[in-house]
């Protein structure tokens, strides 16, 4: 997903949850890697840690439940693998609490860190897992070439209230659907 400065944060903030944390994560189409132009970075990450800290991990047959369970032993060891590397090369922003309900089972703590480059990441990381990285204005379509060049991109998501940029990045953008000022994950 790609934010710039004209977004409307509120909504932001909620697509995002949306789009990371549905289903654990593990959607095709959930949100792994969250672009913000630098002139929002810091309200959007602030208003993103508060509402992680608000997320409800446990059984999804609770209504008060956010997050369930990923799908099993094997995914649940692959986040945490992959949780444990972003600690040391990139930067925990927030990880929403695990409750005593989550102590048996597959759950993940749903959690977001900011990294420098999307090639950072080896792999589709397929969990609650958001990576956050900022670009400065002026370098959007360094952002649209780093995308390109990963390999995969099924599903984009813009956040412009510009129509010219909305048109320019999915006019540039290789990916199988994309949605404008809305959550990905249809």
């Amino acid at each position: 997903m790609i934010v710039d400065s004209s977004a409307l944060p509120e909504q932001v903030i909620d697509d995002v949850l949306t789009s990371s944390f549905q289903s654990a994560g593990q959607r095709c189409s959930a949100l792994r890697v969250l672009f913000v132009q630098e002139d929002v970075a810091a309200r959007i990450i602030e208003m993103l840690e508060g509402a992680m800290a608000e997320l409800v991990v446990g059984d999804p047959a609770m209504l008060k439940t956010d997050v369930g369970p990923v799908i099993d032993l094997e995914a649940k060891t692959m986040l945490e693998r992959h949780a444990e590397r972003m600690r040391r090369e990139a930067r925990l922003l927030c990880q929403a609490p695990l409750g005593p309900a989550t102590e048996h089972g597959t759950f993940v703590a749903p959690q977001a860190f900011e990294i420098d480059r999307i090639d950072r990441l080896e792999r589709e990381v397929f969990g609650p897992i958001l990576h956050v990285i900022r670009y400065r204005a002026d370098r959007l379509d360094q952002v649209i070439d780093a995308i390109n060049a990963i390999g995969y991109g099924l599903t984009l998501g813009i956040h412009s209230r510009i129509d010219e940029t909305v048109r320019h990045i999915s006019g540039r953008l290789r990916v199988g659907n994309a949605y404008v000022n809305r959550n990905m994950i249809g």
